[in-house]
């Protein structure tokens, strides 16, 4: 079976039926790793030894007619600001070069414990700040469909990996859009869960109150497969729930029937270029061929989302990096002033974005300015929650772009904060309302990628993984 073909579930029928051995599909993926990631840089650590191990657990359980999870033995990619012990997390900066982790985070542990593989560790736009990936301190990640293009941020080398058939899965977090912009530019697919859903415990926070881990996959149902794994509540993180138990009844073509789509004229009153437009366009048509009513909603306070995600995700950014001094983590410079050698150290470990944002986040926060500021910030963010709230009086999902764009050629937009900013104008609302939503691509072989985001209510994840996928067997049938 050739690795492009390949998902989660149809890695684990093949396992069942004996037609190929963990450890034989662990060495085909590191194979095309040597082979392809010279050109991507998908990878910042490998981990073979520990992947090889894990491989050979699951192929013993096989021998000996042992019962296995979904994912005992699938090989995954593990964006680099996930802790797994023993393991490198640098997130992607100078700050954390030398940082071996010391402890799993809780959706490691989960997956862990379901006898997933861990291929190595991803790169990312520096401490998840960017929307290109072009923010790491060590490597660009290319898009694998279009090698002049970024692909995306900062999730960008966990999507690249997946959709150059370099991991069958992976996971990314997700702050603004930072899985379901990438997923959108290489077209994978990319959830954002609940707010809550999923153990941040052991995630490199950037901003506490929006960060979210998630899967990126090659299908929906690869997708709900992971997020069923990771999801659940922790002692270990505050913020996490007790996930709803949802009626165990499987949601048919029929149930979806009675539900209504949401598109918002907010969303959709220009700046989206004609690709994008048009592969909305056909998407919308697709689902009401399946007999899926739509509605037209407003969301009358997204034209403020943007302007308040720049003032709280700095604030929290600059509360969360606060301890990396370049002394306890990765000793960078020594000094015989204390405030030299944080100078030194602080410049010389963060890069450009970073230090863009802990000096924002610094200031509004600062006496004088918090009111100003951070606190009408907050009130607005109540506003943006209280829209969808009202909207989801009316409509079950509500359908939007990913991105106002194709993905765009490296250099672009890095030395335009505010052009680059402006790549997550449709995801950033879902964030702030903490919401879920997924990222599905639109159009089945695009010149340039193209994904369209669902966003559900909260602790719906399922409606929005239904209609996915029954949208992904319309789409490949039509």
């Amino acid at each position: 079976m050739h690795l492009h073909d390949l998902t989660i579930k149809k890695f684990h029928q093949g396992l069942l039926d004996k037609k190929f051995s963990a450890a034989e599909i662990v060495k085909e993926y590191y194979n095309r790793i040597e082979v392809r990631d010279r050109e991507i840089n998908a990878y910042l650590s490998l981990a073979k030894e520990d992947a090889f191990l894990q491989a050979e657990k699951t192929d013993i359980k096989v021998a000996k007619g042992e019962s296995l999870s979904p994912l005992d033995g699938a090989p995954l990619a593990i964006k680099d600001n996930i802790l797994i012990s023993g393991q490198p997390a640098t997130a992607a900066s100078k700050m954390l070069e030398k940082y071996i982790a010391s402890y799993d985070a809780t959706v490691i542990n989960k997956l862990k414990s379901s006898g997933a593989v861990f291929l190595g560790k991803t790169n990312m736009d520096e401490f998840a700040m960017g929307s290109s990936t072009e923010t790491s301190a060590f490597k660009k990640t290319k898009n694998p469909r279009d090698l002049e293009r970024v692909p995306g941020g900062s999730s960008g080398g966990s999507v690249a990996a997946v959709a150059d058939s370099m991991a069958l899965a992976a996971l990314g977090s997700d702050t603004g859009g930072s899985i379901r912009q990438p997923a959108s530019f290489c077209s994978v697919v990319g959830l954002k869960p609940t707010y809550g859903a999923v153990s941040r415990y052991g995630l490199i926070a950037m901003a506490s109150s929006l960060d979210q881990i998630g899967p990126i996959t090659k299908t929906v149902e690869d997708a709900e497969i992971l997020f069923k794994t990771m999801a659940g509540v922790d002692l270990l993180d505050s913020t996490s729930v007790d996930f709803p138990k949802e009626d165990k009844h499987e949601l048919t073509l029929d149930d979806l029937k009675n539900m209504t789509i949401g598109i918002p004229e907010e969303y959709f009153v220009g700046g989206l270029d004609q690709p994008t437009s048009q592969a909305l366009d056909n998407s919308i048509k697709l689902f009401k061929s399946l007999g899926i009513h739509f509605k037209n909603i407003r969301l009358p306070h997204t034209q403020y989302a943007l302007s308040c995600y720049y003032i709280i995700m700095p604030a929290e950014v600059s509360s969360n990096l606060s301890r990396l001094d370049g002394i306890r983590y990765s000793r960078l410079k020594d000094s015989n002033n204390l405030l030299d050698l944080y100078r030194q150290n602080k410049s010389a470990g963060f890069g450009d974005e970073v230090q863009r944002r802990i000096i924002l986040g610094t200031f509004v926060l600062s006496s004088g300015y918090y009111d100003a500021y951070y606190s009408k910030a907050q009130k607005v963010r109540s506003l943006i929650k209280n829209d969808f709230t009202e909207a989801f009086k009316e409509v079950d999902m509500i359908l939007t772009p990913v991105a106002p764009t194709v993905p765009f050629k490296f250099g672009e937009r890095i030395d335009d904060p505010l052009a680059m900013y402006l790549s997550d104008i449709f995801t950033i609302p879902v964030n702030l309302a903490g919401l879920p939503a997924i990222s599905i691509p639109a159009n089945q072989k695009p010149e340039l990628p193209v994904g369209f985001q669902l966003i559900g209510k909260h602790w719906r994840e399922r409606d929005i993984l239904t209609a996915g996928k029954y949208y992904e067997q319309a789409k490949y049938i039509t």
